[in-house]
């Protein structure tokens, strides 16, 4: 097709996050060349465009209210993978599921997962996304080696790290232009299994020392959080944390399974298959209220109960361990179709008290919330708008309609930037844009790039127009 030519797909659609909360109208492109999509930026027209994956972005990040939204799933080859030296080049629309799919069995992984596999190599870089390992690994883009960049010109750039144009993309939520394709360093794993270790924590004290104590430890840790929980029992938590299994210890796990009566056994043939779990979709209606504080509490009482004292060395599967929801499609219409915030934030070591008020003003305020989690980052990493920062990092989902919420997460945000702490781009659907400087020191560097870059607004999002990006 002639260079200029836009893809005649293009369709004026409602384009909302995963949270569902503010669906806005555009014309969604799926170009399915380059070419293409550098025709869909020339064309944009005066509301701009912005690139999506797979829709994972819980919130305003790839929307874009009257404008364009290219919908970068077309372009999703692998197009070389290194198997000796552990990196793959692929376009920017291949999921992360796609690529374990094709390096798990060459005995691969990749660097850093989210709670889903479900995004795409552009969103994971777009949105730098991190996982259970940042202490140990960082954020995502620590690990692409270079990119190709459709920028506001039209043109193709390579950018490779250490530039101050690949930090601005780096957890630059797609403002700096369109990601085409990655070249990413890859982990060398020896099975598709995890070996996991499992504890209770009494609270939110409890919790934090068992982090401090034995983390370093670990590959992998998270814990659930029961923010419901109140009192001595305040921030009652499941701590779990793992490593990739290795073959001695599948070998030693079939052996030990095969001199008892009962027990699972390894499976050693495959030890690098892998394997997903699959289970009804979410209904395409759900009562409003069905995630509600009895129906939440009762789960979490549940949760927390089952869920052994001390447990170690459980073989999990690699989806099992980083992925579970990804195994109920559709999962977010469980909140009803009203739904609901994931609300993210981040606060420095030293700030420990500010996590335990804001722990208590949500358990206080009945936040009825199944999904909450905490995790400790590392050092941060060098994206101008990458979230990570050394400390706690602590996501929740809400219900959207539960009353006063606006109100009670703005008074949130104002306590976590008073400890120097900051929300999560790719999650926010609702931050005060007065509040991001204090969040994110480096802001002005960004938008002064995005001035010349981009002087006439190419790219351009419900995000951005909402935080003056």
């Amino acid at each position: 097709m002639p260079a200029n030519a836009v893809p005649s797909s293009g369709r004026t659609t409602p384009v909302t996050g995963w949270g569902r909360t503010a669906p806005t109208v555009a014309r969604l492109i799926r170009p399915r060349t380059y070419e293409e999509a550098a025709a869909t930026v020339r064309a944009c027209g005066a509301r701009g465009g912005i690139a999506r994956g797979l829709g994972r972005a819980y919130g305003d990040a790839a929307q874009n209210a009257g404008g364009t939204v290219l919908d970068m799933t077309g372009l999703d080859r692998v197009h070389a993978i290194d198997a000796d030296g552990g990196t793959v080049l692929c376009d920017a629309g291949v999921s992360l599921h796609r690529l374990m799919e094709v390096l798990l069995p060459l005995g691969w992984f990749v660097p850093v997962t989210p709670g889903t596999r479900q995004a795409t190599v552009g969103g994971a870089i777009a949105a730098d996304i991190h996982g259970k390992n940042h202490r140990v690994s960082g954020a995502f883009a620590r690990h692409v080696l270079s990119l190709e960049l459709l920028t506001a010109d039209g043109e193709i750039r390579t950018v490779v790290p250490g530039t101050p144009l690949f930090d601005a993309t780096a957890g630059g939520m797609g403002l700096t232009g369109v990601i085409l394709t990655a070249t990413v360093r890859l982990l060398p794993v020896e099975t598709s299994w995890m070996s996991v270790d499992t504890e209770r924590a009494r609270d939110l004290d409890d919790l934090l020392a068992r982090l401090t104590a034995t983390d370093r430890y670990y590959r992998y840790s998270v814990a659930w959080i029961d923010l419901l929980a109140r009192g001595s029992a305040t921030g009652r938590a499941v701590l779990t944390r793992g490593e990739h299994a290795s073959l001695e210890t599948l070998e030693y796990s079939s052996a030990r399974a095969r001199g008892a009566r009962f027990g699972r056994r390894a499976p050693l043939g495959r030890p690098l298959e892998f394997r997903t779990s699959r289970f009804p979709a979410a209904p395409a209606f759900v009562p409003e209220g069905l995630l509600g504080r009895s129906t939440v509490g009762l789960f979490n009482e549940l949760w927390y109960r089952k869920a052994p004292r001390a447990r170690t060395d459980q073989l999990q599967r690699i989806s099992t361990f980083f992925h579970p929801l990804d195994g109920v499609p559709h999962w977010n219409r469980l909140y009803g179709r009203s739904g609901f915030v994931r609300y993210q934030f981040v606060v420095g070591h030293g700030h420990e008290e500010a996590l335990r008020r804001i722990v208590t003003r949500i358990s206080a305020r009945r936040c009825p919330s199944f999904l909450a989690v905490l995790k400790r980052f590392g050092e941060g990493d060098p994206g101008w708008l990458s979230f990570p920062m050394p400390g706690w990092t602590l996501a929740l989902d809400i219900p959207a309609g539960l009353p006063g919420l606006d109100t009670f997460l703005d008074r949130l945000d104002e306590e976590v930037a008073a400890a120097d702490g900051r929300v999560y781009l790719a999650k926010d659907a609702r931050l005060r844009p007065e509040l991001l400087a204090a969040m994110y020191p480096r802001l002005p560097e960004f938008r002064a790039l995005r001035r010349e870059l981009d002087p006439d607004g190419v790219f351009v999002s419900d995000l951005a127009r909402r935080l003056g990006l």
